[in-house]
């Protein structure tokens, strides 16, 4: 499977270390050439010796070193190889890559490098779910790089909970469906977010909370698996992932024509915050109050249905349409009627009562209901869930 490849293995300073050491044995048993890096810390944990032993090559530690840059360099190093893997991936090795330090040897061929990068967490649950971590995840997600990772459990510190690091061979299959160029390559993926703006005037107008964090997400981890993604995305606060066709717009009307005009498409995941209603007396002039105090009166009328429409189309229907379905009460019975009334496959169902916390937060606890019945998770970081689901959808084209 991994015959001919080269693997540039970064060990980062953790005591899941001792698992990079089984996990070269792993990738050279399917035939993946490996070259060890060790960080100063790593070497608190392993040794140098026994990474070069297991890997048959030679293991790079210092970024100074005159008789590695002489038989290679640095730059070359970063980019010799087909995959980068950080294994195990420290808060703050994570840290140096979002902020893109150089300081020593694996930072710079980090940054060094063309190729691309899986990373598989390690830490403390703690430093897991600090909001600095969770920031340089998004940051690093944005950028593309890939994820494995981190598993929750028990933690050599004592505690429990997400932060230990993906099993050798876990990390494996990650790497063989990074190379392979991921179960979606050749798909084309639609994912629409954030919200929409409608016009009250030339300077106010009607929208919601949503930030697009979950949109976002799903289509980086949509791009992670090998898709062609067209981000067909609202004014959001949350900006756009890398790697993926942006199509920026404004109204619900704006989004609709977007999509059409994105078609076809394997699959429609509409994750947006879609305005139900706009304003048809909108103004093309800042309206003003006056003496009289009397309100200007808004008339309404509802935007198109984009979920439903490409759901139901008769001709070149995606062959999985995705909604959301973003409830304060009776989450569960409102998002399953509305499966059935708009006829998409799944709908995504979630609960956004502001004491969630979830509608422009960072976690979110979703529900996916299909034919076949409803599938509760649990409260996630909104990327973890954008994971869950793509890989999911890609279960659905096997």
């Amino acid at each position: 499977m991994l015959a001919g490849k080269r693997i540039l293995l970064i060990i980062g300073g953790g005591i899941a270390a001792y698992k990079s050491l089984d996990l070269i044995r792993r990738l050279r048993e399917r035939g993946a050439a490996v070259t060890p890096v060790l960080t100063l810390a790593a070497e608190e944990f392993v040794t140098p010796l026994s990474a070069s032993a297991l890997a048959a090559e030679k293991a790079y530690r210092h970024l100074f070193d005159l008789t590695d840059e002489a038989e290679m360099g640095h730059i070359q190093l970063s980019r010799a190889a087909h995959l980068i893997v950080v294994a195990p991936a420290t808060a703050d090795l994570m840290a140096k890559m979002a902020q893109g330090h150089a300081d020593d040897l694996a930072s710079t061929l980090l940054l060094a490098t063309d190729q691309r990068i899986l990373v598989a967490p390690a830490m403390n649950v703690r430093m897991w779910q600090h909001p600095a971590t969770q920031r340089n995840l998004a940051t690093l997600r944005a950028d593309g790089v890939q994820f494995v990772g981190p598993n929750e459990g028990d933690m050599a510190c004592g505690e429990y909970g997400p932060g230990r690091m993906a099993e050798p061979l876990e990390i494996v299959a990650a790497v063989e469906t990074a190379l392979a160029g991921g179960p979606l390559k050749g798909r084309h993926v639609i994912v629409t977010s954030g919200p929409t703006h409608e016009p009250i005037d030339p300077v106010r107008y009607i929208a919601n909370r949503s930030s697009g964090a979950q949109g976002t997400a799903l289509a980086a981890a949509l791009r992670d698996l090998g898709a062609r993604v067209t981000f067909v995305t609202g004014p959001a606060t949350v900006p756009p992932p890398q790697g993926v066709s942006v199509v920026r717009v404004e109204t619900a009307a704006q989004m609709a024509d977007a999509v059409q005009r994105s078609l076809p498409a394997d699959a429609a995941v509409f994750a947006a915050a879609v305005a139900d209603w706009r304003v048809s007396n909108s103004s093309a002039t800042k309206l003003k109050k006056d003496s009289s105090g009397k309100a200007p009166t808004l008339a309404f009328a509802e935007n198109p249905d984009i979920l439903a429409t490409v759901a139901q189309m008769a001709e070149g229907r995606p062959k999985l349409v995705v909604g959301f379905a973003a409830e304060t009460n009776d989450v569960m019975s409102h998002a399953t009627a509305k499966r059935v009334r708009k006829q998409c496959d799944w709908i995504i169902a979630n609960d956004v009562s502001p004491s969630t916390g979830i509608m422009g937060g960072t976690e979110n606890a979703v529900t996916i209901i299909t034919v076949d019945g409803a599938e509760e998770w649990p409260r996630l970081p909104k990327d973890e869930v954008a994971r869950r689901i793509a890989l999911r959808i890609a279960k659905a084209f096997e």
